[in-house]
């Protein structure tokens, strides 16, 4: 094992211990609910979506609540979280789809999950772990991809490499965790614009600390 390697699984021990029980932030009971909650996150926030989904879960209780929704009542529910008539579009299509091809549930597998509308892997990651505990990939959201750069786990920007050098880090096992691990430290502690550096417990392994000092730049 090379310096880079045990750098690395140490960093991971840390995430670990800093947070041994992650969870998603997204407020959800059933595995179509996470699905819906989880194509509102894309460029909006955990708290907003939950803000909106509290009343949208509420309207809309089954499957077919969803397939037969009107689009436009449907986009107003959702206006606040953004890109809303791309998601209302999507949302409604992904639950007409499960009707006609999955016999009414949520796909379970990586395959299935990937030809719903607006559904990507990351979506489809969050969706695998967080309703049904299973570890497909590592979900790589903004945070988990500026905190993964600047830790050095990886050099990559494209959200496809970057899960595949995440995944190489850990046992399969992990995957799902990492991910909720990395984007609960993004949000805490290093976040995009003023990370809190002396607070963290990655710093003395982190190769980006330095740079972020006063009057510095930040690099995300």
């Amino acid at each position: 094992m090379n310096a880079k390697d045990r750098r690395d699984r140490r960093i991971l021990a840390l995430l670990q211990k800093a947070y041994p029980q992650p969870r998603t932030a997204l407020e959800h009971r059933t595995p179509l609910e996470i699905l819906v909650a989880t194509v509102l996150s894309a460029q909006c926030t955990d708290a907003r979506v939950n803000s909106v989904t509290r009343d949208l879960f509420r309207a809309y209780r089954t499957l077919e609540d969803y397939a037969g929704a009107d689009t436009r009542r449907f986009e107003k529910a959702i206006r606040s979280t953004g890109f809303y008539r791309s998601k209302a579009k999507n949302i409604i299509a992904a639950a007409k789809r499960i009707v006609a091809d999955f016999d009414g549930r949520v796909p379970e597998t990586m395959e299935g999950l990937l030809t719903l509308p607006g559904v990507a892997r990351k979506t489809a990651n969050c969706v695998l772990f967080g309703a049904f505990g299973r570890n497909e990939g590592i979900a790589v959201d903004t945070h988990v991809l500026r905190v993964s750069r600047r830790l050095g786990l990886t050099r990559h920007d494209d959200p496809v490499r970057v899960e595949q050098d995440l995944m190489r880090l850990c046992a399969r096992r992990q995957w799902g965790r990492l991910s909720l691990r990395i984007i609960l430290h993004g949000r805490r502690v290093c976040t995009a614009r003023a990370p809190r550096c002396g607070a963290c417990v990655l710093s003395a392994l982190c190769p980006s600390s330095e740079a972020f000092r006063p009057g510095q730049k930040v690099s995300k």
